[in-house]
């Protein structure tokens, strides 16, 4: 079973995918929003080419776990998807998965253009982690 992560943003789409197994997430190329429709369409290949049984996007709650507006247009997102994929899309906790990834290309000195095209591809990677580690642990 293939499963597809996404961090949602308003100008890029971090993008991963898992192994086979469902046991590790890889980072793929972030996807450049010109529109929905050609995110969608994007997305919908990934789906296809990739044999995705199931997508994982990113919720971005407020710290104290209430949904804001970046939320709300994250779930407008996620149902025009839905009607679009018809596979299973559910939604993760992502609170911090970006600051995560900055501080590690920070650490690895990693500057400018270079950080903002990988941290979105990090981000995407720790939510379908951090999934795929819960689902695991449900699974036992």
């Amino acid at each position: 079973m293939r499963i597809l992560g996404l961090d949602i943003g308003d100008k890029r789409i971090g993008v991963s995918v898992s192994d086979e197994l469902g046991i590790t997430a890889q980072g793929r190329e972030n996807i450049y929003r010109e529109s929905d429709d050609q995110v969608i369409n994007e997305i919908y290949e990934l789906i296809n080419n990739l044999h995705i049984d199931e997508v994982v996007v990113g919720m971005p709650k407020n710290m104290n776990g209430t949904l804001g507006s970046q939320a709300e247009k994250v779930m407008k997102f996620s149902k025009a998807l839905a009607s679009s994929v018809r596979i299973p899309i559910k939604h993760w906790d992502e609170r911090l998965t970006t600051v995560i990834a900055q501080r590690s290309l920070t650490a690895l000195n990693v500057k400018g253009r270079k950080k903002k095209k990988k941290v979105d591809r990090i981000a995407s990677q720790l939510i379908l982690q951090g999934y795929l580690d819960n689902k695991s642990l449900m699974d036992k």
